[in-house]
């Protein structure tokens, strides 16, 4: 890149614009920065400031103007006037002008902001090494694939900008430099892969906080409407596979938070008594031979992990420590912002929890006086009934799902809002009167009765079912999989699942089917074409996905052990890990050392070309100076020998042309010289 040196006086502006292949050559590699940084930027707009955006495109705009034009730099009291408004904007918007969102903000200005400073090519360096410090702050936010390869071509893209800046002389063509980058970009990329595949993990690559809510959608707390604001999110919460044959949709729950403490508007995770964190073993009894799998989970923010009900062990997660409760719920040390992969065994048929009474129970039968009074009053009429006066739970629990198979309730993703304008009564107004809801709405309602009733209940939410076909060998569970049930107590069993949802829709559970918004227009004109097109369209793409998270994102410390595994290695540790990086890092510098050494040898074909003419010059009686161009020899052939000299002169402007025009070309043309060296000699001879 020819940097421009526009804080020289300005020559006649450019009125019109002349077509890219017009363009002088320090406007064009401006240009071609400016797009780059633009590109670079752009995936950064969704999380900047509004100024931000609009400054650094006013700022890109300028410059591409000042470049077009050919005019003068600002000078550096309005850079400073701007830095400092950008600086004052920055600490109004963040409060702060450090960590990672006000960081990201003052680079993107400053970015922008050293375009207006391109005299010399080290401004030009500077923005080059900024550029690259802002493709690296895109992982801050994501890690996805599309990501990765917009910044991929970010690196490129500055990359030929860095070799225009190392041709400072000539009309090298963008295609040229593009190609020269990639080559070089091929020529560091085993070194690159080498790295990633070798050198040692302290902990997961890409374990960068994430800030925001949970990316999940489950939570430690629950209102009526929340699980079906989750649903109708159709993003990845997890994948599965499956060591065998995965069990039917029916037996795939996916346990999240418990909820048991109710307010009357919220249900919430009950905190852990002292000494609860203890795998729950005790309290769980299971029959037959576990289910084995492997789970990808994507971040949620949340300590819970949506294990397979129900495990019997803790899953090893690097750099983090899993703990169970004794209500079947699974946890790690600190949230989870950041994708894991595990390994863990579900036993299908179980039962847990005490088989007789414990003072524990009674947090489980808490209602809150003065809510929901006409569902009270209804449980209470009931518990009237001869029938079920004496009832045990699981004849309760029969006789709730009886009535909500029988008394016109319907599933639906879309309910409305219950309850008051703060939500109170909502139970009453669903089970009483409405009776249309989604998972939520049933699970609620059910726990409330039954504690009514006397039996301790709550609410547990997860995720239920997966998609009815793999993909890439993985069973994939959306947040659209979403789910909230109950459990109550029973007296010489324990903590008994009851799904109201699959009184109401059994297919749902049964079959897995859940429901889903309406599509947008585009995917619902691509299915109105082809049903099966849009399907085929996302399971390619998981598919990919999928593999750039296992492979990339989630390559770990044990996957570089058991890649020295099948080199050879019986029991891999850090040395030898540590010993083959160094030995394939020394073998490619002795290979680099050795090209090196043969490229020094190496002549370039336009500086043989010149050494040959001047030496044709010396031996018709004219000296040459190395560093002098074709254009400068022309002159001094004219000079010294007149009109005879000019058609070596013409040969010499014929090679100044060819050197340094528009047009590229990639080696000397070798008639030109035997033509030069036939006429030196001509001339020495006295000939005309």
């Amino acid at each position: 890149m020819a940097v421009t040196g526009a804080a020289a006086a300005p020559t006649t502006p450019l009125l019109q614009w002349a077509g890219w292949r017009h363009l002088p050559r320090d406007a064009r590699d401006t240009l071609f920065l400016l797009g780059v940084i633009g590109w670079t930027v752009l995936p950064h707009v969704s999380h900047l400031p509004a100024w931000c955006s609009l400054l650094t495109l006013t700022v890109l705009l300028w410059r591409a103007r000042l470049a077009i034009v050919n005019a003068a730099l600002p000078n550096r009291w309005v850079l400073i006037a701007v830095l400092l408004l950008a600086a004052g904007l920055t600490f109004w918007t963040h409060r702060t002008l450090l960590g990672k969102e006000a960081g990201v903000t003052l680079a993107v200005v400053l970015m922008a902001l050293k375009t207006l400073e391109l005299r010399a090519r080290r401004d030009a360096f500077v923005v080059f090494f900024l550029g690259f410090f802002l493709i690296l702050t895109h992982f801050l936010y994501s890690q996805s694939l599309p990501v990765a390869a917009a910044m991929l071509v970010s690196v490129w893209g500055l990359l030929t900008a860095l070799v225009l800046a190392h041709m400072p002389v000539g009309q090298p063509s963008l295609r040229q430099a593009a190609r020269l980058s990639a080559r070089t970009a091929l020529l560091g990329a085993p070194i690159m892969a080498l790295l990633f595949v070798l050198f040692p993990r302290i902990g997961p690559l890409w374990g960068v906080p994430q800030d925001g809510q949970s990316t999940t959608g489950l939570s430690n707390s629950m209102r009526m409407g929340s699980v079906a604001e989750v649903a109708q999110d159709d993003s990845i919460a997890l994948r599965i596979r499956f060591d065998g044959t995965p069990p039917p949709p029916g037996a795939l729950y996916f346990r999240g938070p418990v909820l048991s403490h109710f307010d009357g508007i919220e249900w919430q995770a009950q905190p852990p008594s002292f000494g609860a964190f203890a795998p729950p073993r005790r309290n769980l009894r299971t029959s037959g031979t576990p289910l084995r799998y492997e789970m990808t989970i994507e971040p949620s923010r949340l300590t819970a992990l949506p294990l397979l009900e129900a495990a019997a062990d803790a899953p090893q997660l690097e750099g983090m420590r899993v703990f169970g409760l004794p209500d079947l719920q699974w946890r790690t040390d600190r949230p989870l912002v950041e994708r894991v992969r595990l390994r863990a065994e579900a036993f299908i048929d179980f039962r847990h929890g005490p088989v007789t009474p414990e003072p524990s129970l009674q947090d489980q039968l808490e209602l809150p006086p003065g809510y929901n009074p006409r569902t009270l009053e209804w449980a209470a009429a009931l518990k009237r009934e001869p029938r079920f006066a004496a009832a045990e739970p699981r004849v309760l629990a029969q006789a709730l799902l009886a009535h909500i198979r029988t008394a016109g309730f319907s599933y639906t993703l879309a309910p409305g809002s219950y309850g008051d304008a703060r939500g109170r009564d909502a139970v009453d107004e669903f089970w009483l009167d409405r009776r249309e809801g989604f998972c939520e709405h049933f699970a609620a309602a059910f726990v409330v009765v039954m504690r009514a009733l006397g039996v301790p209940a709550r609410v547990v939410t997860g995720y239920q079912g997966v998609d009815p076909f793999s993909s890439d060998g993985y069973y994939i569970v959306r947040q659209s999989s979403a789910h909230a049930w109950a459990e109550y107590w029973q007296p010489g069993n324990g903590w008994v699942r009851a799904d109201p949802t699959a009184a109401v829709a059994p297919e749902r559970v049964n079959r897995g089917a859940r429901l889903l918004p309406a599509r947008g227009f585009v995917a619902g004109a691509i299915a109105n074409v082809s049903p099966q097109l849009m399907d085929r369209l996302r399971s390619s793409w998981e598919v990919l996905n999928n593999r750039w998270n296992q492979w990339v994102l989630n390559y770990s410390r044990g996957q570089q052990l058991d890649l020295l595994k099948e080199l050879g290695v019986a029991s891999p540790s850090w040395e030898d890990l540590a010993l083959l990086l160094i030995g394939a890092l020394s073998s490619l510098a002795l290979v680099g050392a050795a090209w090196a050494w043969w490229d020094r040898h190496r002549v370039d074909p336009w500086t043989r070309q010149m050494d040959r003419l001047r030496a044709a010059l010396q031996r018709a009686g004219l000296s040459a100076a190395p560093h002098e161009a074709p254009r400068a020899l022309a002159q001094h052939v004219r000079v010294r020998f007149g009109a005879r000299g000019e058609p070596l002169a013409e040969l010499l402007d014929a090679l100044e042309r060819q050197r340094y025009s528009r047009a590229t070309i990639a080696r000397p043309d070798p008639a030109l010289t035997r033509r030069f060296v036939a006429r030196a000699r001509a001339l020495r001879g006295g000939a005309a």
